[in-house]
């Protein structure tokens, strides 16, 4: 990437940040550059987008580095912690890697928020962001310091959902 890299943020209570991470990455692909998305809550063969980045390679790796079930649902476990910083050092192996000009951290908002990533680990790791690199952050509840550091910040609300209707989420279109 020749241009200076911006940190951006996608949060908020509505549905859309990780597939607007996505919609950047398959840009961002599509001009040449590589990405790298870690993935912090999600388990692996989970989403759709885990089989689709095979059709990427070697343009875009995605590592989900979470468990099965939702941490709201069975609380957290020291294994989440482990495995969120287990997360947090590879995405900063690939970001000081020079291999990627994309890196996004997928969730990293909500493990903040769960107190299994440290606020503090992630501002150190917004500050070691090269300047070429692209850096997106996903999740609800961006912390207000994530907010302050960031070069754009986009809050996703939701106005209407079929969830409140009590429809699950479907495949291939919310996961």
């Amino acid at each position: 990437m020749a241009e200076t890299g911006k940190i951006q943020v996608f949060t908020g209570e509505g549905k859309g940040k990780t597939t607007a991470a996505l919609g950047l990455a398959w840009r961002a692909i599509g001009r040449g550059l590589k990405v790298f998305m870690v993935q912090f809550l999600k388990a692996p063969d989970t989403s759709g987008e885990h089989f689709a980045a095979h059709a990427f390679a070697p343009m875009m790796t995605i590592k989900p580095m979470g468990r099965k079930g939702f941490i709201r649902r069975r609380g957290c476990e020291p294994l989440d912690t482990v495995m969120a910083e287990l997360a947090l050092e590879e995405a900063r192996t690939a970001m000081l890697s020079g291999e990627y000009d994309v890196i996004i951290l997928d969730e990293i908002n909500v493990a903040v928020n769960l107190g299994i990533i440290d606020v503090k680990d992630l501002l150190e790791f917004m500050d070691a962001k090269p300047e070429n690199i692209e850096l997106v952050l996903t999740g609800r509840y961006a912390h207000p310091e994530v907010v302050l550091r960031a070069d754009v910040v986009l809050e996703m609300r939701k106005i209407k959902h079929h969830f409140d209707e009590g429809v699950p989420a479907r495949e291939g279109i919310e996961y």
